[in-house]
């Protein structure tokens, strides 16, 4: 599916794709590509492990900072329920 739109984002036709495969297949054999995509994997796994890592440090770090302005939030309103008639 990601391979499917990185093709559609570069504008590659069938023909280009093969002679691509076909090229890749000459200059790393038929059992050096698994060897790539597994370290391909590996990379794009780790990647995501850190970026969902910093996502989850930030949301941590704002927690206290939304139940914060939240407190003020109900603040205000109180004393603008208690002006008003």
């Amino acid at each position: 599916m990601i391979l499917n739109g990185f093709i559609l984002f570069l504008n590659l036709g069938g023909g280009e794709v093969v002679m691509i495969v076909f090229v890749i297949l000459l200059l790393f054999g038929g059992k050096g590509i698994p060897n790539i995509a597994r370290t391909l994997g590996k990379g794009m796994r780790e990647f995501k492990d850190a970026t969902n890592g910093l996502q989850k440090d930030i949301q941590q770090s704002t927690g206290g900072l939304t139940d914060q302005v939240n407190e003020h939030i109900q603040e205000i309103k109180k004393e603008i329920d208690k002006e008003q008639p």
